[in-house]
């Protein structure tokens, strides 16, 4: 038996590193009646966010009704199969609990699936749990305004170690304790790829003989940030960001927003002035095309503006996602998208760019064609931007 599996905690006592999560679930069950039908568990694979909705179930004594986002990514299978599970009652329990796992699965170019999701929230007779490894694209921000949101932080190395250690206790076994170490470390805070690698060496000699790989999992822009403001500068902050599902454009922006809550005085003005330095390279790569600066627009991101503070803050700091700057460059980011789909069209109908971007409300219908998109060989990013136009 898989010692994931075997170990999986069953009680909310046994889920460690995550105890303001659990809090967060248990008065979201306790209060469901009187408030949102649904809670969002993000954060890093590994971090226990389905392990979390099964102890909810268990504990409260209700049935768990479990299914994957990416088997409902239209709107007829949500209503074959998500429809009847809340409304009908459970059969073997007083009441049930909805899992959604793994919402991302729902794709961009989704057939309706996600907004009958959000009608069957709001209609819902029972709490729906929902789990992502990131919520934040713009696409689940209706999903994020009718839900509660938790973050599952990465479990730090040593309590992992420290769980690595009871598992080897119960199952008498042995591996050296550097061994446990390497793991741990090597993990990343993803708790089940831990224990994976450590049922893999302890059914070997112990000795680790397994290559053990490190995780390469992306990370979100916050724990980005928490490592740019919270932790010393080091070497392997200045490849951070290449791990960030974002433009270092949007994460310029994220960081500008945020600076005022970690720096004060002149650490404040150290921190703008690494900012500042970041966009002067980024204008000389746009206007020179010298993309091996890449490099030094990410050094003054990253670990200069680490660098520019002495103390770190200690405690926790609530991020803010930038607001009026970012709706600017999201505005200009959707004319741009709107140019190179009007260039495509123009090309292939012989017509000017001019004209093709002043006919763009009625020609956008018949690009949306099946058969036009495929003509154009427009990508994912330009045909979800042409079923988001009214």
């Amino acid at each position: 038996m898989s010692w994931v599996e075997k170990y999986r905690p069953r009680k909310f006592v046994e889920i460690r590193g995550q105890n303001l999560a659990v809090e967060k679930v248990q008065n979201f069950i306790r209060n469901f009646k009187f408030g949102r039908k649904a809670i969002i568990l993000y954060g890093p694979p590994g971090t226990g966010k389905t392990t979390i909705a099964h102890v909810t179930a268990n504990e409260s004594g209700a049935e768990i009704f479990e299914l994957n986002a990416s088997d409902l990514r239209d709107a007829t299978k949500m209503q074959e199969v998500l429809r009847p599970a809340l409304e009908q009652k459970s059969l073997v329990s007083k009441w049930k609990i909805i899992l959604i796992d793994e919402v991302d699965g729902i794709s961009a170019l989704d057939r309706g699936g996600l907004s009958e999701l959000l009608y069957l929230i709001e209609k819902a007779q029972y709490p729906i749990i929902i789990t992502a490894n990131d919520i934040w694209d713009k696409k689940f921000s209706p999903l994020r305004s009718k839900s509660e949101l938790v973050q599952l932080k990465e479990i730090e190395y040593g309590m992992i170690k420290e769980i690595l250690i009871d598992i080897l206790r119960k199952e008498r076994k042995f591996v050296d304790i550097s061994i446990l170490t390497n793991i741990s470390l090597k993990a990343r805070g993803d708790i089940r790829a831990a224990i994976n690698d450590l049922q893999t060496i302890a059914y070997g000699d112990g000795k680790g003989e397994v290559q053990i790989e490190e995780r390469n999992k992306e990370v979100d822009i916050f724990h980005a940030l928490r490592s740019v403001f919270k932790e010393n500068p080091k070497n392997e902050m200045m490849t951070l960001f290449d791990s960030v599902n974002m433009s270092l454009d949007e994460i310029m922006l994220w960081i500008e927003e945020n600076i005022p809550a970690e720096y004060q005085k002149e650490e404040l003005m150290k921190a703008y002035d690494a900012l500042s330095r970041a966009d002067v390279f980024k204008g000389r790569i746009y206007k020179q095309q010298y993309w091996r600066f890449l490099i030094y627009q990410n050094i003054f991101l990253s670990y200069a503006v680490s660098a520019a503070k002495r103390e770190k803050k200690a405690g926790f700091t609530s991020y803010k996602k930038p607001t009026r700057i970012l709706k600017m460059w999201m505005n200009n980011q959707k004319n741009a998208m709107k140019k190179t789909i009007a260039q495509k069209y123009s090309n292939l109908t012989h017509i000017g760019e001019k004209r093709a971007m002043r006919d763009f409300p009625i020609i956008k219908n018949i690009i949306r064609n099946p058969d036009t998109i495929k003509e154009l060989r427009l990508n994912d990013e330009e045909v979800a931007y042409l079923e988001k136009e009214n």
